[in-house]
């Protein structure tokens, strides 16, 4: 049987604006969370990268150096000061010294 009536695509146009929503709010959230852990992954490598090369000077002058700025003169250790803070805590000379780092926030 034939019928007049136009159907209402009002239905239609409001499940695919709400899945548009949420597609765009998971998506927001999956590139949020894996820069948490990328930022954290940077940070204990630069915490290695330091405690390396502490390491290196121990084993060529058989003392760990004073400070960061002896590795950085000496050793060639380069560090990204603009995303992290580096606390470099030598305790004595032949103790490794205590190295944590941690992001800046943006």
């Amino acid at each position: 049987m034939y019928s007049d009536r136009k159907k209402s695509r009002v239905p239609l146009i409001v499940c695919i604006a709400l899945a548009a929503v949420i597609v765009v709010l998971v998506a927001l959230w999956a590139f949020k969370v894996p820069s948490k852990d990328i930022q954290e992954d940077t940070a204990e490598a630069v915490r290695s990268a330091v405690e390396r090369c502490a390491l290196q000077c121990y084993v060529v002058e058989g003392v760990y150096p004073p400070d960061l700025r002896y590795l950085q003169d000496n050793y060639g250790l380069q560090v990204n000061t603009r995303d992290f803070y580096i606390t470099y805590n030598a305790f004595s000379e032949n103790l490794p010294p205590e190295v944590t780092v941690s992001g800046h926030k943006r």
